[in-house]
């Protein structure tokens, strides 16, 4: 009857005669109300079952009727779970001045705030003018109707397809198919509060290609997102390693070229418990500060990447329709101060920016490097109008049409940071292993360089010997021995911090190899015999053959001239 009643498809409820979930009245075609001592006007209690599967949760939940808003099936990344779950509130203690209660009570004075509440941001040091996101998603959520009909549509700025009472543009269009024009505001949230580097080496070892070539440099930011506390359900990006692709870089330009290793470096980072939460690029110059106060902050073809950059990396949201919103994919920029000293700032475009850039509707002016261009339509397509409001020199609030546009209307702030006590997910060496793609300096990685780095580093913990990201990347994809699948173990040492498993692998075969390669090159390794699978003095033969620089021809020892080019040895 209950069933019945309500509309439901199963009895995926039970019901109680007590609030507190006692009493439970079973189903059962025997018994009368009678015999229950249920009277007429006796409140009884309807609760979903928990041994009811999710969608009869679902059926008993929403009325017949009901818009499910959202994506519920959408997996969100661990950090937007966890602080979901928080409570996120501001909790205050009692103030001796105003607060005229017992210690047990609370008032205005001293009564936890919301997240969201703009005040206390306002009032922290320093001054916080966005919000988390996590904190707008419970502004919106902290209604009377607890966020149900709360969703958070991603913008377009295409011509809805199907529309069939008229002729495709640029033939026909109307108010149906029409997109919405677009009033540039300042978004009141942001997905990343604080960037954090490790330590200053991972970003030293990065500004070092400028400071040998007076070139620009990018690299993509590989690291994890954690809570960051300063500011309410804040989120922060921690940078452990900077992976730097294949790129053309002058002094004033950077170009990025195709990179056949790119799928590979993001697997493995997923494996060292790592994803890409950002780019980094420097934008200095030797004689006059780029970055003092006379400049702009970005430029719009910046602007633009780091756009399709957050597109490409979209943020998943279960409130969200398309079951993405926004991004947490972070910019970087190294930039110069007035006081003549390498900076860090930290970026993000709004997500107005990225429907612009997805949709093709943003242009990059070519003369002033800090203003964009809203592109006008075409018969090939339809762009609908993009304004900003500003202030006349009378002091009014005017509106203008996004041609040109300055930046700052697209751009979220991030604060920077490096930690007072540095973290080391990957430990740091004085002789460290070459960055890849660095061969215009005459740093290449390849078995020399190896053998060269295992010569130097003799520590005799080899977790610390193998934990470099640059050097786990070379071991993957280097051509002439790759190691794929095999390197998962290591993998998993190193993100473990295990050294009994770092050990276990290091007997595997594939190190005795490796090293029976680094030994071909003429560096001999220290204690070459004690490791690999391979008889010791088989390594002690090896290991004291030389190649000749000249025709690297392979000679026995003990001999100063080589037996095949007749050339001297050194």
């Amino acid at each position: 009857h209950v069933a019945k009643e309500f509309g439901f498809q199963n009895n995926g409820f039970s019901v109680y005669i007590n609030r507190n979930k006692t009493g439970e009245i079973t189903a059962s075609s025997n018994k009368s109300l009678n015999l229950l001592k249920i009277k007429h006007g006796d409140l009884l209690f309807l609760f979903p079952s928990s041994l009811a599967g999710p969608s009869s949760e679902m059926e008993t939940s929403a009325p017949p009727g009901f818009k499910v808003f959202g994506a519920p099936n959408v997996v969100e990344d661990e950090i937007d779970q966890y602080l979901s779950k928080q409570d996120g509130k501001i909790y205050r203690s009692r103030d001796p001045q105003l607060c005229r209660h017992g210690p047990l009570g609370k008032c205005v004075h001293c009564v936890p705030l919301e997240p969201f509440d703009e005040d206390y941001l306002n009032h922290l040091e320093p001054p916080v003018k966005h919000m988390s996101f996590h904190a707008y998603i419970r502004k919106l959520t902290g209604g009377a109707d607890k966020g149900k009909f709360v969703a958070l549509e991603n913008i377009s700025c295409k011509i809805k397809s199907g529309c069939e009472g008229h002729l495709p543009w640029p033939n026909g269009i109307c108010t149906k198919c029409q997109p919405s024009a677009i009033t540039l505001n300042r978004q009141k949230y942001r997905h990343v509060d604080n960037i954090m580097f490790e330590n200053h080496t991972v970003a030293d070892r990065f500004l070092d290609f400028w400071r040998k070539t007076g070139n620009q440099h990018f690299g993509y930011l590989y690291g994890r997102y954690t809570e960051h506390k300063d500011i309410p359900l804040g989120i922060r990006a921690e940078v452990a390693a900077i992976y730097e692709p294949p790129q053309i870089g002058t002094q004033n330009s950077l170009e990025l070229l195709e990179d056949p290793k790119a799928e590979v470096v993001d697997e493995i980072a997923a494996k060292l418990g790592l994803r890409k939460v950002g780019w980094i690029f420097t934008d200095l110059v030797s004689e006059i500060p780029k970055g003092s106060v006379d400049t702009y902050f970005l430029s719009s073809e910046e602007c633009i990447t780091a756009g399709d950059f957050q597109n490409k990396h979209p943020n998943m949201c279960r409130l969200s329709p398309d079951g993405h919103f926004g991004s947490k994919f972070v910019t970087a920029v190294a930039t110069g101060g007035p006081d003549n000293q390498v900076h860090f700032e930290g970026y993000q475009v709004s997500n107005q920016c990225m429907a612009l850039v997805r949709d093709e509707c943003l242009l990059p002016c070519k003369d002033a490097p800090e203003l964009g261009y809203a592109k006008e339509s075409s018969s090939e397509q339809y762009v609908p109008d993009v304004f900003y409001k500003d202030v006349d020199k009378f002091g009014n609030e005017i509106t203008q049409l996004a041609r040109p546009l300055p930046v700052e209307y697209l751009i979220i702030d991030i604060t920077t940071t490096f930690p007072k006590d540095p973290v080391y997910t990957f430990s740091i060496s004085q002789n460290p292993f070459p960055i890849e793609n660095r061969d215009v300096l005459g740093e290449t990685q390849d078995f020399h360089s190896l053998a060269t780095y295992l010569s130097q580093n003799t520590s005799s913990v080899f977790l610390d010997t193998i934990s470099d990201f640059h050097l786990l990347l070379f071991l993957v994809t280097n051509e002439v021995m790759p190691l794929q699948d095999s390197i998962s173990l290591l993998l998993e040492a190193v993100r473990t911090r295990n050294e009994e498993l770092a050990q276990t692998w290091k007997r595997s075969e594939q190190w005795a190899t490796i090293e029976q390669l680094c030994s071909t090159v003429g560096v001999q390794l220290p204690g070459l015999h004690e490791y690999g699978a391979v008889g010791g003095s088989t390594h002690t033969a090896t290991a004291a053959m030389w190649a000749c620089q000249h025709c690297t021809f392979m000679n026995q020892p003990g001999t100063g001239h080589c037996e095949m080019c007749s050339l001297p040895r050194t």
